[in-house]
This record gives C-alpha cells, sequence and structure tokens, in this order.
C-alpha cells in the first residue's frame, strides 16, 4: 500500500512515517516546513534504511496538490497536516481557518477526483466541550473552546457530513490526548518553534539549561496533589495507532472515532519528577497563578480504541521523559 502522509514531517507524522516504512508500506510525505525542518526527511531515512519519498506541497495549493495526486497513486491518506498553537490561534483565528479549513477542503475534492477514500484524520481531544465529565468518551458531547478545537472540530464534521452522502468513504478520526517523547534513536522528536506551549518541551528546556524552572500554573486543582492531570501518551505509541486505524478501515466504511491516550492522568508534578529522575538531577520548578481555561483533569476513556482497533499503550511516562530527554539532551532540534 503507498500511503500520503500530509504534514509528515512533523512531530507525530514523522514518527508514523518510521513505522510505516518499517512495516514495508510505501510511504509519501507532503509537507511545506511551517512548523517543521527539511532535516527531519533525511533522518527518517536514516532510522529506517529505507529511501524516503517527499514532496514540498502546500495544500492550499490546488494545483500542488493535484500533481502529487497525478504522480503517485495513492491507497490511503494519513491527515496530520495543519497549523496547531492553541495560544497563536486565539490570537490570530482567520490564520488558523484559513489554514487548516481549506488545506482539508482541497485534500477532500482532490482525493475525491483521484477515487482514494481512505483517510485517516489527525484529530484531537480539544473537540470535546471543557463541562463534560472524565474520562472522556467519543460519544461525548462535543465543542471545542479556542480556535485550533473548532478546525478539528469543523473537519471532523465535514468528514462525517462526507461519509453519510457517500458510503464509499473510509474514515477514521484519531483523538489524540497529550503526545510526548520522541523516537528511542534521538534523532526525531518534537521541536516547537519559540516558548513552547506544553508541558514536557518546556521541561526538556529546563533540564538542558536554557529556561531557568519549570512554570507550574496552579497547585490547588481537586487533585492528589494540586496540579493538573493530562493525559500523556508516548508518540510511538500514538504512531503505532495510525497504523491500526488503516488496518480497521480497510474493510469498513462509513466515519469512525477513537481516543488515542492511555486512558489514565499524569499531573504536573508526577512529570517533574519522572524528567528528574531521567535527566539526573532535580528540576527546579515555581508555583504561578492558574491559568485561564486550564481544567484540572484531562483523561481519555481509551476503551473503544481497545476493543475496535486492539490499541493499547506500551511505554510508560518513564520511557516519554527518558526519549524526550535524549531527543533533547543530543541537540537535534536544533540541527
Amino acid at each position: 500500500m503507498r500511503i500520503l502522509l500530509t504534514g509528515g514531517a512533523g512531530f507525530i507524522g514523522s514518527h508514523t512515517a518510521v513505522l510505516l516504512l518499517e512495516a514495508g508500506y510505501e510511504a509519501v510525505i507532503a509537507d511545506n516546513f511551517s512548523n517543521s525542518k527539511p532535516e527531519v526527511i533525511e533522518r527518517i531515512g536514516r532510522i529506517t534504511g529505507r529511501p524516503v519519498v517527499f514532496r514540498e506541497v502546500d495544500l492550499r495549493d490546488l494545483g500542488a496538490l493535484r500533481a502529487l495526486f497525478a504522480e503517485f497513486a495513492f491507497d490511503s491518506v494519513i491527515h496530520f497536516a495543519g497549523y496547531k498553537a492553541v495560544g497563536e490561534s486565539v490570537a490570530e483565528p482567520l490564520k488558523y481557518y484559513e489554514n487548516n479549513l481549506n488545506a482539508t477542503l482541497n485534500l477532500l475534492a482532490v482525493m475525491r477526483e483521484y477515487d482514494v477514500k481512505s483517510l485517516i484524520f489527525s484529530s484531537s481531544a480539544t473537540v470535546y466541550r471543557s463541562d463534560n465529565a472524565v474520562p472522556y468518551r467519543e460519544d461525548d458531547p462535543l465543542g471545542a473552546v479556542n480556535p485550533y478545537g473548532w478546525t478539528k472540530f469543523m473537519i471532523e464534521q465535514m468528514l462525517r457530513d462526507l461519509a453519510a452522502a457517500d458510503a464509499s468513504w473510509r474514515i477514521v478520526l484519531l483523538r489524540y490526548f497529550n503526545p510526548i517523547g520522541a523516537h528511542p534513536s534521538g534523532l526525531i522528536g518534537e521541536a516547537p518553534q519559540g516558548v513552547p506551549n506544553n508541558l514536557v518541551p518546556y521541561v526538556a528546556r529546563v533540564a538542558s539549561g536554557e529556561y531557568p524552572f519549570v512554570r507550574v500554573f496552579g497547585d490547588d486543582y481537586d487533585t492528589p496533589d494540586g496540579t493538573g492531570v493530562r493525559d500523556y501518551i508516548h508518540v510511538m505509541d500514538l504512531a503505532r495507532g495510525h497504523l491500526l486505524a488503516m488496518e480497521y478501515v480497510r474493510d469498513r466504511r462509513g466515519a469512525f472515532a477513537f481516543n488515542l491516550g492511555r486512558g489514565r492522568g499524569y499531573s504536573v508534578m508526577e512529570v517533574i519528577a519522572a524528567y528528574s529522575k531521567v535527566c539526573g538531577r532535580e528540576l527546579p520548578y515555581e508555583i504561578l497563578p492558574r491559568r485561564a481555561g486550564d481544567l484540572a483533569t484531562v483523561y481519555a476513556d481509551v476503551s473503544r480504541a481497545r476493543e475496535g482497533l486492539g490499541f493499547t499503550c506500551e511505554l510508560d511516562l518513564e520511557a516519554m521523559c527518558r526519549d524526550s530527554w535524549r531527543w533533547q539532551s543530543a541537540g537535534q532540534e536544533d540541527a
């Protein structure tokens, strides 16, 4: 099978590309490097020992997208491409709606033209309403709280409508919780531009000496240690979920949603302690006021993914932090 990975040079896309190539798939990566680096393509090849087929394509360029589908006969698409910084989406909502929605509309139109009707969509737990009870279940009410989340919500609705109108489509919506970690080689990992918005990349930079302390936003939540709890999943486990999703829709038509997480939460302090252990020193932190909009606890109900996809996580928090630190301490993100 030949699989197109849009945004395949990014954090999750690159790790999924590695697993696809190692499993014997033909993978074609399309990316415009708006939030990734060209060096990633070469590193995927080093890890897998296989040549990596890459085309620099912006999905908003309909002509370039048609040329890509004319060049390759794809069996399926994994759609990672899109802007993903929550804070930036609040400051620049039109940028997010223009990019994420138009790119997806173009992709779907060209897939239909070339009769490629198998799609795995990189969605997010941000599509769940913030007042839902935990754990979040796939049939819980949906509704985002920021423009980034609304783009995921709207794309999910597009895909459900498409599958309802044309029964030949085979679509999986994968709702990620909190991916962290890196490939165990240390060659690819998460490299956010500017100051990281998420906890673990920030902790990694404290561990490397780039920042003086970890910022802990609130220690008075109704959680075991007072700090926020999130469902962290190793990026390699998450990547494996995409291969299982492709197998799932080989002989199923319609649109199917699955949570991808560990199904349990880790607090901010647990993450700091685990990272301190793997980097060999106690990481300093400061307690700051809560951030507006932050929830006390968010984690997934993963029973549907376990029963439907056969998906279970194999890597624990220590492994997530160890692989993140290997990537960070190798200095690869600055290459």
